[in-house]
């Protein structure tokens, strides 16, 4: 076997050199056997979690301007509207009528809304309505606690306490900041991105993270996002925090004309899945995104490390969802797949 994954194989960890001649040389079906096995050790039983939650973009408008997104508008634009707390409501018992109990508030770098209607928003959400609410991306809570002269830390806090219980890896895309001029030169430096997730899992707030790629990014720029990952899950682990419960494998989808995409083959996707089981020692749990690769890829990613399918969204606006919809097709989806599976919360939490 490979002198590398042997070592990982054994619970060593694998440096970013030894993470780019496995993404650069090694077999995939190598890679993705030695991570299907590290899976097992760290889940043994062969279980796969799934969760349901909404997704509620409650404003369009934003001044980042990423080159690959297509959703949001300007502030001047006649479709750019922000969700007022009746409509976030109405959203929010269509997802309790489909019994998901948990909302997942993501929307752009908005100057123009006020500190309170975030503050509101929450408490309407965890209070009246019983939810439990995962939301704003890093580029958010920087940009909001700056519009309203706040330290993050300070901002963080007022979030926890109006009801926020978790936080996304979302808009980092890759974090190598020759990849984020492409992408948005506007939005956070890879450094500040991580920064800014420390000190949420620092006050309580853990989350998830992620990579996205099939653009123009190297070998080099990807083993350099899983190392700022697992840097930042290290801060968390020697604080005895919760950190990252997840890290999620997303390939970019065609929106725009202004962002070179290209086709991501499945072994390249099992590749990376499973070099990310390998190479994050310290995340507990490995995301396939069924919205973004379906049902086909997803299955196999059950082989390749992953042990989770990141589903069921309700309502994705975003990206084109290719994956699940109900509590009963992610069950017979994983059950088809070989595996037993188990409904968690979005902090991974079990549930009966």
């Amino acid at each position: 076997m490979n002198i590398i994954l042997q070592k990982a194989l054994d619970g060593e960890r694998i440096s970013t050199a030894e993470a780019l001649h496995l993404l650069n040389q090694a077999d995939y079906r190598d890679v993705v056997k030695v991570a299907d096995s590290i899976r097992h050790k760290k889940h043994p039983g062969n279980r796969v979690g799934y969760t349901a939650f909404r997704i509620i973009n409650y404003t369009n408008v934003c001044e980042i301007t990423c080159s690959f997104c297509s959703f949001c508008k300007p502030a001047s634009s006649a479709e750019a509207y922000i969700l007022n707390l009746e409509q976030i409501k109405q959203k929010t018992l269509e997802a309790k009528a489909k019994s998901a109990n948990q909302i997942f508030l993501q929307g752009g770098v908005n100057k123009d809304i006020p500190l309170q209607y975030y503050i509101d928003v929450l408490k309407m959400l965890t209070q009246e309505l019983g939810v439990t609410v995962r939301g704003f991306s890093p580029v958010e809570l920087v940009r909001i606690a700056e519009f309203n002269n706040l330290p993050l830390e300070k901002l963080i806090e007022i979030f926890k306490e109006a009801g926020l219980s978790s936080v996304p890896g979302a808009g980092a895309e890759i974090l190598s900041d020759r990849m984020r001029q492409i992408l948005s030169p506007q939005k956070l430096s890879a450094q500040k991105w991580c920064d800014a997730l420390a000190a949420c899992h620092k006050l309580g707030l853990p989350g998830s993270a992620n990579i996205v790629f099939g653009s123009c990014e190297t070998p080099d720029e990807i083993v350099e996002h899983l190392d700022y990952v697992r840097k930042t899950q290290d801060i968390a682990c020697n604080a005895g925090v919760a950190g990252f419960n997840s890290f999620v494998v997303w390939t970019f989808q065609k929106q725009t004309d202004k962002f070179p995409i290209r086709k991501v083959s499945g072994p390249e996707y099992l590749k990376l899945l499973a070099l990310s089981r390998i190479f994050l020692d310290n995340v507990p749990h490995i995301e396939v995104s069924l919205l973004g690769m379906g049902l086909e890829l997803g299955a196999l990613g059950l082989r390749a490390g992953a042990d989770d399918i990141n589903s069921i969204v309700i309502e994705e606006n975003v990206l084109r969802n290719h994956g699940v919809t109900t509590i009963e097709e992610a069950e017979n989806f994983i059950r088809s797949a070989g595996f037993v599976p188990y409904y968690r919360t979005l902090n991974f939490e079990e549930l009966q």
